[in-house]
């Protein structure tokens, strides 16, 4: 057990909205803000439909992952699920590399993005916002876990207020539901009409991502075998709602072609609507800040799960007795991600991400197989026995799909 001299271990501090809010602000990232407008660029009039089919390709990979979540709640989960359905020591231990790889990444993707924004609006070099957001976000997650998801909280709230004035701009639009629902909703009809949508729902396919971090407070969480997975529904049910109904607003208050060639497209909704896109501009950057949060609180935990397996040495995941949380694994998490995001381009960064969680999620399904096969351990929710299967199918073509264009 990773635990330091005192004995100490991580607390049940999280309760069931503050695991939706965190789950949500890993979800309602930076990306829904510039991401609405590529996904019109390729679905048109279809983007909420682009939505609505990527939710299901996710989501068949989410509901699976709220079993095992409440078969195992455990820190590590991808690597206690592999461990529980294989019980292969390297294999568990590559998915436990892998989603360390994945967060530290992420995190570093996020990070830079971050630094290159703000960089574009106040004269401060970017390698120095980097380490100065990272230095902040590190002193958070160190500071323990129910001030870390409250601080993660609070910025998820603050996303979903910006989604709202988004929503709130463009009201006028909701009058024409009636009569254009057709345009949103309608099957398309033609070879091209189902390519446009499905290279949307491709696309908007990572924005519904972050529900794998989810399990990371597992051990922190209350009441983890019923809560985890009502969480994980939720969290999917309501980014869903909210990508589709800011896409309608979208399309039908900006011509699509129009969304595609704007860099912040919701931004773009709330200027002609007679607002001031800095507002837009301030909020995307929380949520930046909100995404490296939650990797940053992910990864040590991650750590502290693969000790406890013996994966990893038993002083890397140790708890500190003051905070409760993983000290060493976390301020380790924070030097490496300030390296990469300094060092590193971000466009590779963000595929490499991509191509590592889809491997992940290949790993996921599969365990899910391997274990609704036991009947052991047992789950309050649990899905058919088809949605693995089709999980492993779904997420084996999107890595394919990453892994080409790395490597083009």
């Amino acid at each position: 057990m990773a635990t330091d001299e005192a004995g100490a271990a991580l607390e049940r501090e999280v309760s069931l909205p503050m695991l939706v809010l965190y789950g949500l602000g890993t979800t309602i990232g930076a990306g829904i803000y510039a991401l609405t407008g590529e996904v019109a660029g390729s679905a048109g009039m279809r983007a909420p439909l682009a939505f609505l089919a990527s939710a299901l390709l996710a989501g068949i990979t989410a509901i699976g992952f709220a079993e095992l979540a409440g078969r195992l709640p455990k820190a590590a989960g991808e690597a206690v699920f592999v461990n529980t359905a294989f019980n292969r020591r390297n294999l568990t231990k590559a998915v436990g590399i892998a989603v360390l790889t994945a967060g530290v990444v992420a995190a570093a993707t996020i990070t830079n993005a971050f630094g290159g924004y703000v960089a574009e609006l106040i004269d401060i070099p970017r390698w120095l916002l980097v380490v100065a957001l990272i230095l902040v976000l590190g002193g958070v997650a160190v500071s323990g876990v129910k001030e870390s998801v409250l601080f993660a909280a609070v910025l998820t709230v603050v996303e979903v207020i910006g989604l709202g004035l988004v929503l709130w701009a463009g009201r006028d639009s909701f009058g024409q539901l009636g009569t254009r629902v057709d345009e949103l909703l309608g099957p398309p009809t033609s070879f091209s009409g189902w390519s446009a949508v499905l290279g949307g729902a491709f696309l908007a396919f990572f924005a519904f991502l972050g529900f794998e971090d989810m399990d990371a407070v597992a051990e922190e969480t209350t009441n983890a075998r019923v809560t985890l997975p009502r969480a994980i529904l939720l969290t999917l049910g309501i980014t869903t709602v909210l990508y589709m109904t800011v896409a309608a607003v979208a399309v039908l208050q900006v011509a699509p072609d129009r969304l595609a060639e704007s860099d912040a497209p919701l931004a773009l909704i709330f200027e002609e609507s007679g607002g001031n896109p800095d507002v837009m501009a301030f909020i995307a950057a929380l949520a930046m800040v909100n995404g490296a949060l939650v990797q940053l609180v992910m990864i040590p935990r991650v750590v502290y799960g693969l000790s406890n397996l013996d994966l990893l040495p038993t002083w890397a995941g140790q708890v500190s007795a003051r905070t409760h949380t993983p000290v060493r694994a976390t301020v380790a998490a924070a030097v490496l991600v300030m390296v990469l995001a300094v060092a590193i381009e971000m466009e590779w960064l963000a595929r490499v991400t991509s191509a590592t969680t889809m491997a992940i999620f290949v790993a996921i399904n599969a365990s899910l197989i391997a274990i609704k096969r036991q009947g052991t351990p047992t789950s309050t929710f649990q899905v058919p026995t088809w949605v693995p299967y089709v999980g492993v199918v779904a997420a084996t073509g999107m890595f394919v799909a990453e892994a080409l264009r790395i490597a083009i």
